[in-house]
């Protein structure tokens, strides 16, 4: 269908928007909003508005972009970015569930659910395919990997790996094997992730020297990039209680 403006919806004249992109009664997109093709704006979401940074100048020009076949339900917001000409990214076919929130300059990777309620603080990068689960909270800087999944309720503070649950506070509850299957791996690359895990994880130790160390003996791209990430952020990482691991060696 071609692009649809509901009644008592706000779009500002500058916004830029899509092929077939839809905003509903009661929704604001703002002039500093780029939304990609058939995006879908539900009634009280507001796309591009203002941070929630104190010293933020108005008057300054910055963006929340967002990609193609994305869905925002009703109250979800995005903020933009804090520097000039800088921007929130959100990618395509992602899910914003009802009053989920991304703060300024969040970079939000395609495929991505955020459930009920989640709240992105500042600056937080969330991996593609990840699942945040309703009434989580991610603390600005955090990272979260690709294809890991947080728990409801859960308060993260620390950077969660990629392809690992988050199941209780700042810590590591295995590995999101499901995930894996439903995205059809190779057994022998999800044989690689669960040796990286090990290897990585489970000893009392440096992550990044450990990370390091067994990077050379794998071949997979996922097991890569589950070892590349402990080199990066600025934030430690969660990792494992010893004997609370509920799915690694599944």
């Amino acid at each position: 269908m071609p692009t649809l403006i509901h009644p008592g919806a706000f779009v500002h004249p500058r916004a830029k928007l899509g092929q077939d992109v839809e905003v509903m009664a009661g929704a604001v997109v703002t002039e500093w909003a780029e939304l990609g093709d058939r995006v879908v704006v539900h009634p009280g979401a507001v796309i591009g508005g203002d941070p929630q940074y104190l010293n933020f100048d108005r008057s300054l020009a910055s963006y929340v972009r967002v990609g193609a076949d994305t869905v925002f339900r009703e109250g979800a917001t995005v903020n933009r970015s804090i520097t000039a000409d800088g921007a929130t990214v959100v990618g395509a076919r992602c899910y914003f569930m009802a009053t989920a929130h991304a703060g300024h300059d969040c970079l939000v990777a395609d495929d991505v659910i955020l459930a009920n309620q989640v709240l992105l603080g500042g600056h937080v990068e969330v991996g593609a395919f990840a699942f945040l689960g309703g009434a989580s909270g991610v603390h600005q800087h955090c990272r979260i990997g690709t294809g890991a999944i947080l728990g409801g309720m859960i308060c993260m503070t620390l950077d969660l790996p990629p392809f690992c649950m988050g199941g209780r506070r700042n810590e590591v509850t295995g590995l999101n094997l499901v995930g894996m299957k439903r995205r059809a791996w190779p057994r022998e690359t999800i044989r690689e992730v669960k040796e990286a895990y090990r290897a990585v994880l489970r000893p009392v130790g440096n992550l990044r020297t450990a990370a390091a160390a067994h990077l050379p003996q794998v071949s997979s791209p996922q097991a890569r990039e589950f070892l590349e990430f402990f080199a990066g952020g600025k934030r430690p990482s969660a990792r494992p209680r010893s004997g609370r691991e509920t799915s690694a060696d599944e």
